[in-house]
């Protein structure tokens, strides 16, 4: 739904009308809600144009200010819309709230969260008129300056305990009060103050840090608006163990979000994580080589390659995952390697000799002496060779 036809300023946001009128709380006007008010923790009913056979299903989820949503039986059969604001049943009086969901998902959504539906559960009055709008819109004008008196009157009774919004119902005849605190409050001077100040009934609400910062909305250190006030409605554990599997910086500022506990993305890629470092070893002490004792400095997961340094260097040497693995079975076997990629010991090695490199020569000479040898004649026995003088044209002999 549009910020142009909000109708009840549920997101907290006013408009002034023109011509001296006094003011509405018509939205925004920018069309496209993007502050985390109207369009809180909306669902996409995916099965709106699609008819089912059968019954329709009779209960219909309603959302109120703050993203808050409840679930109540159409046993009128009332013909709603999905964003049609509704007059619906509470313990005292009746309230206001919009239609986020209805048929199918709604059978999937209160299964999902083990919601009993019987005879008790609340029903839908019928479809608001302009005269519940207008006694909405001024239990929502109420809001803001209750919130401010009421955390003048707890500052005023030292309570350790933090007011994050004030809900009126929209008979205003019951005002919720959503707080949140570490230790055990005792509230109830506070609750008559605030009973005699009002002139309602009061009712405190305890919420998580994590429901208040959903409440409240904002900006995540990513530029977008905070998970857990635009479609994060279950609050899991988180560890710091989740960011040491994914080598991230144990610096409390950068993985703490706007309510002071570890971000909830921190388990989005952490089963990602956890399935790549199945292949990485576990390394328990540094790797031993001839040139000293190298330190495992970071994972690079992915590409799996480990970087070691040894203590008195800066530079840092990429080894793979197999290579790691040798050279730490080697160590556990008592070998030393001479360095990363040559993984023979010194002490080990052959020894180089002068023969060893001279080998080719050697056989070079051998193969040219076995041919000269078969080359030559044998000479008959008793034979001698004649030797034929000249004489020279001087008269002498050569």
């Amino acid at each position: 739904m549009s910020c142009k036809s909000c109708a009840t300023g549920g997101c907290g946001t006013q408009r002034g009308a023109s011509d001296g009128q006094k003011t509405a709380t018509t939205g925004c006007g920018s069309g496209g809600c993007s502050t985390g008010g109207c369009n809180k923790l909306n669902s996409f009913d995916w099965l709106s144009d699609i008819a089912m056979p059968g019954l329709k299903y009779d209960v219909v989820e309603v959302k109120f200010k703050g993203g808050r949503k409840e679930y109540y039986r159409n046993v009128h059969q009332l013909d709603l819309t999905t964003g049609d604001y509704v007059v619906v049943e509470m313990q005292s009086g009746f309230h206001i709230g919009a239609v986020s969901l209805q048929g199918e998902l709604v059978r999937l959504q209160v299964k999902k969260r083990a919601v009993k539906i019987n005879d008790d559960t609340k029903v839908i009055h019928r479809i608001t008129t302009p005269k519940d709008l207008e006694r909405h819109e001024q239990s929502v004008l109420r809001d803001l300056p209750a919130l401010y008196r009421s955390r003048e009157i707890i500052r005023e009774l030292k309570l350790n305990m933090k007011l994050s919004d004030v809900e009126f119902q929209s008979d205003n005849t019951k005002a919720t009060f959503y707080y949140s605190s570490e230790e055990r409050v005792d509230f109830r001077e506070l609750i008559k103050m605030l009973a005699s100040e009002f002139k309602v009934r009061i009712e405190m609400r305890q919420i998580s840090l994590r429901q208040e910062a959903g409440r409240l909305g904002g900006i995540g250190s990513c530029g977008r608006e905070l998970c857990c006030s635009t479609w994060l409605t279950d609050f899991k554990n988180i560890a710091t163990s989740a960011a040491r599997y994914q080598n991230l910086s144990l610096n409390p500022a950068k993985l703490s979000g706007q309510c002071g506990r570890l971000k909830c993305c921190l388990n989005y890629e952490l089963d990602t994580y956890m399935d790549a470092l199945r292949d990485i070893p576990a390394i328990e002490k540094p790797l031993e080589t001839q040139k000293g004792r190298a330190y495992l400095q970071k994972t690079d997961i992915f590409r799996k390659l480990m970087w070691f340094g040894y203590g008195a260097e800066s530079t840092w040497y990429p080894l793979p995952i197999n290579r790691v693995l040798e050279i730490t079975e080697l160590n556990k076997r008592g070998i030393i390697p001479e360095s990363f990629d040559v993984l023979t010991p010194i002490g080990e090695k052959e020894p180089t000799t002068a023969a060893t490199l001279n080998s080719d020569l050697q056989k070079l000479d051998a193969k040219y002496a076995t041919r000269n040898t078969k080359k030559k004649k044998k000479k008959p026995k008793g034979s001698t060779d004649k030797v034929t003088v000249k004489p020279a044209p001087n008269g002498k002999t050569q």
